[in-house]
């Protein structure tokens, strides 16, 4: 690999992976030693790259307006409009604004030339159906959960019963028909998936779950895993047993 590519790549990585990052991680997502990581470093400092850290604590890069403009290639292009409009078709108000404004800043970083792929993007999405509107404010609860602040919500369920429960919201999932909402219910102490549009208000309530949401996420994926693994069990049935003949 030349080494304006292998420069590029470092950076990408560097920007892309949980900071601080290892000379140890570069090193072997790069496949090259150590000491050329710590060389490129220097180099990519000395142009002007702003990478804070060092080695034996890892780096993290410290975004810089005077460095030259992000470039994609015109698949990565593809793969931003395609995503991006589809935010825009099943977000609610603010997060399709959102995805909007944020296409506009990153096609205005662009070269002339990108910013024209990009105009004649060549996936494209339309969905015949989008979720229904919840009644509830979205950004209010994504706020919620990037502050990792208990809700008190009214719920109510599938049977019309309405309820009150302490929960600990974890994710937004976004599925053909509706947006549902991952939390840990306090009330039953276990996940749930709460369909937005049946939460009738919340309250605010200053406690914090910080920091066990990231083990509690890791927590829900691992359950589903097991939910997998026993689906497939029961699925295939019984072993027959070795034919001994």
């Amino acid at each position: 690999m030349a080494k304006t590519d292998r420069l590029f790549r470092l950076l990408h990585l560097i920007r892309g992976l949980t900071p601080p990052v290892t000379a140890a991680r570069l090193a072997a997502a790069m496949e090259v030693s150590e000491r050329t990581i710590y060389r490129d470093i220097d180099s990519l400092r000395a142009a002007g790259a702003r990478i804070e850290g060092e080695a034996g604590l890892g780096y993290t890069m410290v975004e810089d307006p005077a460095l030259p403009p992000q470039t994609f290639t015109q698949i990565e292009i593809e793969a931003l409009s395609l995503g991006l409009a589809d935010v825009n078709q099943r977000g609610d108000t603010d997060l399709a604004q959102a995805a909007n404004d944020a296409l506009v800043k990153i096609l205005a970083t662009l070269p002339e030339r990108q910013q024209r792929q990009a105009a004649h993007a060549v996936n494209l999405v339309h969905r015949f159906t989008s979720p229904h509107a919840p009644a509830i404010d979205m950004t209010l609860l994504r706020e919620a959960m990037w502050a990792e602040e208990a809700l008190d919500i009214g719920y109510r369920d599938l049977k019309e019963v309405q309820t009150t429960r302490r929960i600990y919201p974890l994710a937004l999932s976004y599925h053909e028909r509706a947006v549902m909402l991952l939390a840990w219910c306090c009330k039953r102490a276990d996940f749930r998936m709460f369909h937005v549009t049946r939460i009738e208000g919340y309250t605010q309530t200053g406690e914090s779950f910080r920091p066990r949401r990231v083990t509690l996420l890791r927590d829900h994926i691992a359950q589903l895993k097991e939910h997998d693994r026993k689906r497939d069990r029961d699925r295939l049935g019984p072993k027959c047993p070795s034919d001994t003949t």
